[in-house]
């Protein structure tokens, strides 16, 4: 096809973009441009021949084939594919690729022999590879690159580790990214290794696969029937996709869908193709031994799921599922829940009940692997939900049985091994959530979890040697591809990431998808880090109309600029990149962003429809209209998303999101409730509305927010502070019915100053929004300073009195901190004055993390035995300065990690002010065994709202200069933001915006 100017234009602006293509967190052994040692793949359309031998895993041929077609794709030339048994069978003049298992692949072992190449950073090693080029490897050879791995699946992630760094993502199938083209590629002669991954068993789990995921995999994988018994659409054809894109990203274990599927019956296939491509097999913790329950036990057994009055049928059913997976590499979930994924039905006795019944498993699993020895079978007990209870309560396992720990569904870890647990031979691991079906509310729409939250929650399974079994919840997989990839990384190589340069991750994601510079995927960082921030904040299934504060701090107009901000951020960015890119772009960016901010606003400007309309506003209506087009633009979006490359991913955003009443999702989208207010007839106190900035009431007449008793009240009022962070206020002059008016703004002082002092109000001009500051604080008098002002509208009149705190003459000149303005100092946790570490150990910052800025925490981790008493662990300090004696309450926003350190060991921090008594916080309660703590459950429970808060009173404090100081208890504590009410700390969802720093 030709490039017109208009397709041209957007390649040349990224020409100069094309980079070297790592992979993510990796270093790299590729080049595309020759030097005097590099090794050629592609030159001069030439390819290196890839050999192999017939003996080698099948699944490693089957990924020679993707990585030859990799080449290909980068560089149009097709290498040949060959199976060799000799020397003879080498292309004649080549420098080939020989690729192979150590131990399995007879050419390898052939070429190690003759070489004399080491292998012994590799060799018994678990998913281990190495790559160099060798010099006379085979009779005839001069010289050759060697892939060779230490297992199936090491020589299969050596050769995507090289597909992914000539230029092909994971994602190029999965997510439409483009391959970066080469002419040329090379290998420097030293090549890239890897030893044995963090985690040995990292994986997925697709569940929640209705509404989505079955009905788009159904459309494209089948006819429009699914399988036989169940109508499933998850077949050999759509498993085969998700094997590839798992092993590309080093994942080796899926748990599969489950919900009306049955992964073994629905086809037949399914189950050896996921051998032959190298991917272990488990199933969900409400699953055991292979089994895809309770689709399969109701279809093919009888009786009730009820391992106490239906022992042999069930007994039966498992023991079928053993000898169905036993060809295969299998990780065995044992013990038992209840049906439908409930608690079992012996209350009382359920500890006992099911030590039996594992003890039956552990039996069948004997009989069925007669001859193996049965610690050698990889087993995982999942401790979800009244299963840690269970495991609380005394319920051992066998050592060589992994101990999967879960998330409370909402990405806090419930608990990490003890010291005591940490030397089980089958280790431990986390059940991890990126999407979820339960309460408080289901969260499965769009992106909303955080990469810094991943990683300081999983680092800390790293720490604890939690590293045997990580899997990730995925939900839909779409649209969650970038935490996904994270997460499976993180568990490949963790010693790579740290909290300096975690961020790095999507910064270096967003070069590999996009093929942009560095300076551009910074921007990407920070569009995708704003996103899952603002998303994270509260998930989008959990914002109601009052979320955010429509009256303090400006805090819903302040959440409405940043959502455009960012949604021009990633117009800008989507706008310039070529017409090829931009539908991965679309997909794993700009989507997210267009429809969580469109999601966001609507909830938002509900809310301030609902207040217009309480204060008597007309404008009330054009919110309310904005609100019904917001609505509409939802399913603008999910259409675009759905229509886009012809409709690949139809279906893919089926998802309802709008209208939640509770935990589970609606049936259909609906709309927020909005008000209107007659049009055409006036409000009975007269044109003109007037609604002072902090209020829910206005003037005049009666409110029911002007006032506790709502009638009579007196007029309004407001007050600024020389050191408030926001130095003016507003005042909203607004039409109460349709008669237009204009009105006049006058004060009965000079210093006042006021940024309209007349306006007009109409049907096309509702309100209008008056400015309120001090031009020069100087020249105002120690102490508040009162003014009023006046608003005059035909025969409307409203006086509003004005009071501005001037205590900048009494600041001490030499001070350096935060200053008290409007009745409290807020400090972001970060902005320190002093961080002093105690035995190697201090306060970090952990960037991203968290609702507002970041968040601190004593770093670095350690085992769960380094805690401190209070006062003694290391510290951080803040200086303040208040005006006045008061009484200071210090509230103190956290991350809501749970007690994750053992029973005996739960969260906590101290304080001090000055040399008053240190005060320690134990803020997180522990639940009951298995169960949640106190707090955390509803709509607005601490996990809802994404913070924990612990208040810390010291009475009389004097006016001036303090320190304050925060000090280490106990590890994992994360603390985000710090507010010292002096008496003026008003209600919102993120709290005050941070004072002044001078």
């Amino acid at each position: 096809m030709a490039w017109t100017t208009t397709r041209l234009l957007p390649y040349l602006l990224f020409a100069a973009f094309v980079l070297k293509v790592q992979g993510l967190g990796q270093p790299t052994c590729v080049v595309f441009q020759p030097s005097d040692s590099s090794f050629p793949v592609v030159s001069n359309g030439n390819s290196a021949p890839i050999l192999l031998s017939s003996d080698d895993w099948p699944g490693v041929h089957r990924t020679a084939s993707d990585f030859a077609a990799d080449i290909e794709r980068v560089t149009g030339v097709m290498p040949q594919l060959v199976n060799i048994t000799s020397s003879d069978q080498v292309p004649n003049s080549s420098k080939p690729i020989i690729v192979g298992t150590l131990g399995r692949s007879s050419l390898i072992d052939q070429v190690v022999n003759a070489t004399k190449l080491n292998v012994s950073s590799i060799e018994g090693l678990w998913e281990a590879f190495l790559t160099t080029e060798v010099s006379n490897p085979l009779p005839g050879v001069e010289s050759a690159f060697v892939v060779i791995g230490s297992n199936k699946r090491g020589t299969i992630f050596g050769m995507y580790d090289l597909s992914e760094q000539f230029g092909v993502s994971p994602w190029y199938w999965w997510a439409d990214v483009p391959t970066t083209k080469h002419d040329e590629l090379f290998l420097t002669p030293s090549g890239c290794s890897h030893g044995p991954p963090t985690v040995q068993y990292r994986g997925i789990f697709l569940n929640d696969e209705q509404p989505t995921l079955q009905n788009w995999a159904m459309e494209k994988f089948t006819n429009g029937t699914g399988s036989f018994y169940f109508n499933s659409p998850f077949n050999h054809l759509f498993y085969g996709k998700l094997f590839e894109l798992l092993l590309r990203m080093k994942g080796n274990y899926i748990w599969p869908a489950m919900w009306g599927s049955a992964f073994a019956i629905d086809d037949t296939q399914n189950q050896p193709l996921a051998d032959y491509y190298g991917v272990v097999m488990g199933t969900s913790h409400q699953e055991p031994i292979m089994r895809s329950t309770p689709n399969e036990f109701n279809k093919f057994s009888t009786g009730p799921w009820n391992y106490h009055t239906n022992k042999d049928n069930i007994y039966k059913y498992w023991v079928e599922g053993a000898e169905r997976a036993k060809p295969y590499e299998s990780v065995f979930t044992i013990g038992m829940r209840g049906a439908g994924d409930l608690p079992l039905e012996q209350q009382g006795q359920n500890i006992a009940f099911l030590e039996g019944i594992m003890a039956d498993q552990k039996q069948l699993l004997t009989d069925v692997f007669n001859g193996t020895n049965i610690s050698t079978i990889p087993q995982v007990w999942v401790l979800y939900t009244e299963v840690e209870g269970y495991y609380i309560g005394g319920l051992r396992v066998d050592d060589y049985v992994t101990l999967l720990w879960p998330d409370d569904n909402w990405g806090n870890v419930h608990r990490y091994p003890t010291l005591d647990e940490r030397t089980r031979s089958g280790g431990a691991g986390v059940y991890y959530h990126v999407d979820f079906v339960g309460p408080p509310r289901n969260y499965k729409w769009i992106t909303s979890s955080q990469i810094p939250k991943i990683y300081e929650q999983m680092s800390l399974a790293v720490d604890r040697n939690a590293t045997r079994v990580w899997v990730l919840n995925v939900g839909d997989l779409k649209p969650y591809e970038r935490e996904t990839e994270f997460f499976l990384t993180l568990g490949w190589n963790s010693s790579r990431w740290n909290p300096d340069n975690v961020h790095s991750f999507v910064t270096s994601w967003a070069q590999r998808e996009f093929n942009i510079d560095s300076t551009s995927a910074e921007s990407i960082t920070e569009i995708v880090g704003n996103l899952t921030r603002f998303n994270a904040r509260r998930k989008p299934e959990l914002l109601n109309s009052t979320t955010y504060s429509l009256v303090n701090y400006r805090e819903a107009e302040s959440v409405i600029d940043a959502w455009d901000k960012l949604v021009d951020a990633s117009t800008a960015f989507y706008n310039k990149l070529p017409s090829e890119t931009q539908p991965s772009f679309f997909q794993l960016v700009h989507h997210p962003v267009l429809a969580s901010s469109n999601f966001g606003k609507l909830y938002i400007y509900a809310g301030m429809n609902n207040l217009r309309a309480s204060q008597a506003r007309l404008s009330a209506n054009a919110l309310g209209d904005q609100v019904e087009e917001l609505f509409e633009k939802d399913f603008d979006l999910e259409t675009q998303y759905h229509t886009m490359l012809d409709g690949k991913w139809d279906h893919m955003m089926d998802q309802t999101h709008l209208g939640y009443v509770y935990f589970q999702q609606p049936m259909t989208n609906v709309m927020p409730q909005i008000t209107k207010v007659q049009k055409r007839k006036e409000a009975l106190a007269g044109v003109m509305r007037i609604s002072p900035e902090g209020s829910f009431g206005a003037w005049p007449g009666d409110n029911k927010f002007q006032c506790s008793d709502g009638y009579n009240c007196p007029p309004p009022s407001m007050s600024l502070d020389a050191f408030d962070p926001i130095q003016d206020r507003y005042v909203d002059v607004g039409a109460g019915g349709p008669t237009p008016f204009d009105f006049t703004v006058s004060a009965n002082v000079t210093w006042l100053k006021i940024s309209d002092t007349s306006g007009s109000i109409s049907l096309d001009n509702t309100e209008k929004r008056i400015f309120v500051s001090v031009a020069d604080w100087s020249k105002l008098k120690t102490g508040p300073n009162a003014a009023l002002i006046k608003f005059t509208a035909k025969d409307s009149v409203v006086q509003l009195t004005f009071t501005a705190i001037n205590t900048r003459s009494t600041l001490p000149s030499t001070f350096k901190g935060f200053v008290e303005g409007g009745g409290l100092i807020s400090i972001e946790a970060a902005h320190t004055a002093r961080n002093t570490s105690v035995d190697g150990l201090l306060w970090h910052n952990l960037p991203g993390i968290g609702r507002t800025v970041s968040g601190i925490t004593p770093w670095p981790r350690g085992g769960s035995e380094v805690n401190f008493t209070a006062g003694t662990g290391p510290w951080v300090e803040y200086d303040l300065y208040n005006f006045n004696p008061t009484n200071m309450t210090v509230v103190t926003f956290i991350s809501p990690s749970l007690n994750a350190n053992g029973p005996d060991r739960p969260l906590a921090f101290a304080m001090q002010l000055d040399d008053k008594a240190i005060q320690s916080s134990y803020y997180m309660p522990f639940g009951d065994p298995g169960a949640e703590p106190a707090g955390w459950d509803g709509p607005d429970g601490f996990v809802a709202n994404s913070i924990v808060t612990a208040n810390l009173t010291w009475s009389g404090v004097s006016a001036g200069k303090h320190t304050l100081k925060l000090f280490m208890i106990e590890p994992a504590v994360i603390v985000q933001k710090i507010v010292i009410d002096t008496g003026g700390m008003k209600s919102s969802y993120l709290g005050p915006p941070e004072s002044m720093l001078v």
